[in-house]
């Protein structure tokens, strides 16, 4: 029996080195392609002759410009995610409590806009609140040089974060619990109120400060409608940085985001950890039911109607506005090129998408895979918990500070990569990384811890344990994982408008360029190329939901 034991100890020790190698890799991919970068892009900008200047840090802070940035960057963030709560909750029960027709087709539709670029996104809502739009050409109503614009674009990108975090916990409360409260003299209000609504807090908060990380990040929707008026740090950093050429204040500015960033995620972990406690949760497929009485069917109809209006409509307009011209001439004119913002034909930025999104996809599964099966274990220590929120770094860190680091950084053996086609993949994998950690880690994790064990003790190799135990269970979650690091990396854009060449344009990149040329022939292009890229992403999405298991349907 000793024996037994010994061997069984010195198998579960070779487990745990068997994960610190795991991590290995995972961790000098990002202390290369993530940290090397963003160190060395701030201390170029705050090393002057080899002193460092920090001092430089309270005299950014010093202007008035910047202090309008910072305060507009929160407080735009604050108001999008309370207004993206407030629509988006209804939606949460809607697609937990109710079952009717179309639901899985409509929550793959509600899903679309998370996945789609946020250049195409601020193209969308362009064509529908811009100069020449719908309510423009309707009502005479221009929004795209107001906030609200920023604001309901960020409500149609970030609504599935709620319907899929809240809802999908939602899903899964037994409903018993709140009937009971009622059979014992609570009103309905009440019973949500002192029942419900306590299960639900952690999983409304993650999902509040997930949405509050994107928009306090946010680029391409404000770089598109906020034009000169409203800028975010991130915007002002590829101001500073592209435009400007202030890298002090560029990397003053990533500091500052660097910062808030980080405070975001320990947040948001904590949150995670809550959600994680014990819960007394049922299959989801339980609980749901037909709508009953006229509520109900008014509430569903609702929820419905909001569907339809802001995530619907942005969409059907953006593609109604790339047909405008007559003969499908805004897509016949993607074949040629004019010679000026473009040295090949803007079609050519499809197959350039495409094939930077599969090596970038191939990077990411396997790194993420890495990562996720080192962190499959909740009681691995406070190092591992913080090699999980170092690989959601990427999500926060300005995109724009990651692209031009490239170009810095990794211009000298042995990383002298800035001419090589493989930056732009690895930029783009740094983003999906965290989608695929957090696809598959449930996953993992829900697999038997003893059914590990009991192959290493049968002799088992880790990598077999790996194939022979775990690979089966998660080969679906992979291919979701997968999925979504190729949909991430075909619409990633803050980083790659840097580091994309001229004659190897991006989707995204393409379609930037052409909104910021004047002419009609540019703007019904750049709706053409948005509309392509909008297409490819929703079908990925529509095989990911055809994948989809209850285990790995949440963000």
């Amino acid at each position: 029996m000793d024996l037994a034991r010994t061997e069984v100890g010195a198998r579960i020790r070779g487990s745990a080195a068997a994960r610190l190698g795991l991590m290995a890799v995972p961790v000098a991919f990002f202390a290369a392609f993530f940290a090397y970068p963003v160190a060395a892009i701030v201390a170029r900008g705050l090393r002057v002759d080899g002193a460092w200047r920090f001092g430089r840090l309270w005299e950014v802070l010093g202007q008035s410009d910047i202090r309008h940035v910072l305060w507009f960057t929160t407080w735009q963030a604050l108001a999008s995610t309370a207004l993206t709560l407030l629509i988006a909750l209804p939606g949460a029960y809607v697609f937990a409590r109710f079952d009717f027709p179309g639901k899985q087709v409509l929550r793959a539709v509600v899903t679309v806009p998370f996945v789609l670029p946020t250049v195409v996104v601020g193209t969308a809502f362009l064509a529908l609140v811009g100069r020449g739009g719908l309510l423009d050409e309707l009502w005479g109503v221009r929004l795209d040089t107001t906030v609200w614009a920023i604001l309901l674009a960020h409500v149609f990108f970030n609504y599935a974060v709620v319907v899929r975090t809240v809802g999908g916990l939602w899903a899964q409360l037994d409903p018993r619990q709140e009937e009971a409260a009622r059979m014992l003299g609570a009103s309905r209000t009440r019973a949500w109120r002192t029942v419900t609504l306590p299960a639900l807090a952690p999983a409304v908060s993650a999902a509040a400060l997930m949405v509050f990380l994107f928009t306090f990040t946010s680029f391409g929707v404000v770089q598109i409608l906020g034009g000169p008026t409203f800028s975010t740090l991130e915007v002002e950093i590829y101001r500073q940085t592209s435009e400007i050429f202030d890298l002090s204040t560029a990397a003053v500015l990533t500091l500052i985001q660097f910062v808030a960033v980080g405070a975001i995620l320990a947040l948001h972990a904590w949150t995670v950890r809550r959600r994680e406690s014990a819960l007394r949760l049922v299959d989801a497929s339980v609980t749901a039911r037909r709508p009953r009485g006229a509520g109900q069917w008014g509430l569903l109809a609702g929820v419905l109607g909001t569907i339809v209006v802001l995530l619907l409509l942005p969409l059907a307009v953006l593609v109604q506005r790339s047909f405008d011209a007559p003969d499908f001439g805004y897509y016949r004119a993607l074949t040629s090129s004019d010679g000026g913002v473009f040295l090949v034909p803007p079609i050519e930025a499809i197959g350039n998408s495409l094939q930077y999104a599969v090596a970038a996809t191939v990077i990411a599964v396997v790194i993420g895979g890495l990562a996720a099966a080192a962190l499959t274990r909740r009681d691995a220590g406070g190092f591992v918990r913080g090699f999980d929120a170092l690989l959601m770094l990427p999500l926060g860190v300005s995109a724009v500070t990651v692209g031009f680091g490239f170009l810095i950084a990794l211009d000298e053996p042995p990383l002298d990569l800035r001419a090589s086609w493989i930056l732009v993949p690895l930029a783009q994998a740094l983003v999906g990384v965290p989608f695929v950690v957090r696809t598959m880690l449930p996953v993992l994790r829900a697999v038997d811890q003893r059914l590990r064990e009991a192959a290493a003790v049968l002799g088992a190799s880790p990598w077999r344990v790996w194939r022979e135990v775990d690979l089966p269970m998660v080969r679906r979650a992979l291919l979701i994982a997968a999925g979504f690091a190729f949909a991430v990396s075909l619409g990633e854009f803050g980083a790659t408008v840097f580091i994309a060449r001229p004659d190897n344009p991006t989707l995204p990149v393409a379609v930037a360029r052409l909104l910021g040329r004047a002419g009609e022939l540019n703007y019904g292009q750049a709706m053409a190329l948005s509309t392509i890229l909008m297409v490819v992403c929703a079908v990925a999405l529509l095989v990911l939901e055809r994948l989809r298991t209850d285990r790995t349907g949440e963000f």
